[in-house]
């Protein structure tokens, strides 16, 4: 019974560390692209405006 309970507390704690892990670095890792898009986007397309403007 305690090799049982032993197991099941292993891996019910592993699984859902993994799952609280992956979770985090997907919602960490969408994040971080979505800024990075916005940013380089609006950086781009103000950047192509002014020399367009200017040009």
């Amino acid at each position: 019974m305690d090799r049982w309970m032993d197991g099941w507390m292993d891996g019910w704690m592993d699984g859902w560390m993994d799952g609280w892990m992956d979770g985090w670095m997907d919602g960490w890792m969408d994040g971080w692209m979505d800024g990075w898009m916005d940013g380089w986007m609006d950086g781009w397309m103000d950047g192509w405006m002014d020399g367009w403007m200017d040009g």
